[in-house]
């Protein structure tokens, strides 16, 4: 198996974490550099003073696509161009003309409404994609709107709840919230905490959470017109140049703090219950040498396992390191294959939490990893929708816990901050207790 250095970017001679998460001067004038570039619509700026990285840095990100910084950018301000923000599309019938236009497409402050109609008509159609039409753009204020959803100083479900009651009939806005709100749910049992903000200002948008990534990812909804997936979102055809950049240095999805903070409260509450468990039986032995509540399985660049750690949850980073990362945020990444690693440990049933984000289609690698692990709880950060990007081809992955694994229960169902036609969304599943799992077959 091939090493995983870190933390380390490649290109960079001096880069490390602290570069973005440290509490020095010279971090918080990293943040105001950053935040300066992104509002000026500067993101090679931006991405270059983050990972300190050389002004002709030309290093080529493969994932979805195979770009440079310099070639993102020029996507970028091309803006709308040959479809490049057609995150809202619908199928477009034979008898019905694709140049309908949506109000949405309007701009916020009046113009010219019939230029703007004969703009739209020709550009309702996606190059190469004739079945499909565009359903229109959001305005700022409704991308805005969604982004407050991740603000960690605020109630998740109370913000989707405002996105809901403050979208006009019929607007963009409206089809996402009721996606997102027939999506979510959340166990009675699991609390997630407001972040308390301390009186210092914060760095980043994180509202006083320390979330590099998020900020990136709320300067990709403003700047590519993304205000969240709704249910056309998995027509999307293709996503933007930036996202391999994104992948590359963050990796392939936003934790929120309500996600971060669900894994750190399924992790608690299995802990404490099998320390109880273990005082009430002074005979019961572990069958597994792994003690850590949360075991990252396919971690890739460590920046998951490294926000969990951030909030003080004991995290193990497990991967097989044959995808190739520009930054890695941990130095302890434990190179194995994740099925070999669960079967050799008896599938570790010590671990409270497996963590499993954006698992791959291929090999049936998620359905072997859940089969082979005997602990309590499982989080997957994924898709939701049926474009079979994450976990399985032919299925969300709740679909596949609820049909094939009638032991476990759905006890999270959350959306995760989603990257322009992207819908991802953060599931928990616990194991149900002998009971209950006698109570559901009956």
């Amino acid at each position: 198996m091939p090493s995983i250095p870190g933390p380390t970017t490649e290109g960079s001679k001096t880069w490390s974490s602290e570069h973005l998460f440290g509490d020095d001067n010279n971090s918080s004038e990293t943040w105001k550099k950053i935040h300066t570039h992104l509002n000026s619509n500067e993101f090679r700026s931006a991405i270059t003073t983050a990972f300190e990285l050389p002004p002709g840095d030309n290093f080529t990100y493969h994932a979805t696509a195979s770009v440079n910084l310099g070639q993102v950018d020029a996507a970028i301000h091309a803006g709308r161009a040959n479809g490049l923000h057609a995150w809202y599309v619908k199928s477009a019938p034979a008898s019905v003309s694709t140049s309908t236009s949506t109000s949405d497409s309007l701009p916020e402050d009046g113009g010219n409404k019939k230029q703007q109609e004969e703009t739209d008509r020709e550009s309702s159609t996606i190059p190469g994609f004739p079945s499909l039409r565009i359903a229109g753009y959001p305005p700022t204020n409704d991308i805005q709107a969604y982004i407050s959803i991740f603000d960690p100083t605020k109630s998740a479900a109370n913000s989707l709840k405002s996105l809901s009651a403050n979208a006009k009939k019929g607007s963009l806005r409206a089809t996402v919230a009721e996606y997102l709100s027939s999506k979510r749910y959340l166990d009675p049992s699991i609390v997630v905490p407001k972040l308390k903000v301390p009186a210092s200002s914060p760095k980043s948008s994180g509202g006083g959470q320390q979330n590099p990534a998020l900020d990136f990812w709320a300067y990709s909804c403003l700047a590519l017109e993304y205000a969240g997936p709704n249910a056309d979102t998995a027509l999307v055809p293709a996503s933007h140049h930036m996202l391999p950049v994104y992948m590359h240095h963050f990796g392939c999805v936003v934790p929120s703090y309500e996600a971060l903070q669900i894994i750190k409260n399924l992790s608690t509450s299995i802990s404490t219950s099998r320390s109880n468990n273990n005082n009430n039986n002074s005979n019961n032995s572990s069958s597994s040498n792994i003690s850590n509540s949360v075991l990252d399985m396919g971690s890739g660049n460590g920046y998951w396992t490294l926000m969990l750690r951030k909030l003080g949850v004991d995290a193990v980073a497990v991967d097989s390191g044959q995808s190739r990362w520009r930054t890695t945020w941990i130095p302890d990444t434990v190179v194995a294959d994740g099925v070999q690693y669960l079967r050799r440990r008896s599938g570790c049933p010590d671990v409270a939490v497996l963590l499993l984000v954006y698992p791959i289609v291929g090999g049936e690698f998620t359905r072997k990893v859940i089969e082979a692990y005997a602990g309590s709880v499982i989080v997957v950060a994924g898709t939701q929708n049926g474009n079979g990007y994450t976990g399985f081809r032919d299925m969300m992955i709740d679909e596949y816990m609820a049909r094939e694994k009638p032991d476990w229960e759905k006890v999270a169902s959350v959306p995760l901050p989603s990257f322009a036609g992207k819908d991802d969304a953060l599931f928990a599943f616990r194991r149900k207790k002998r009971d209950d799992v006698d109570k559901s077959i009956k």
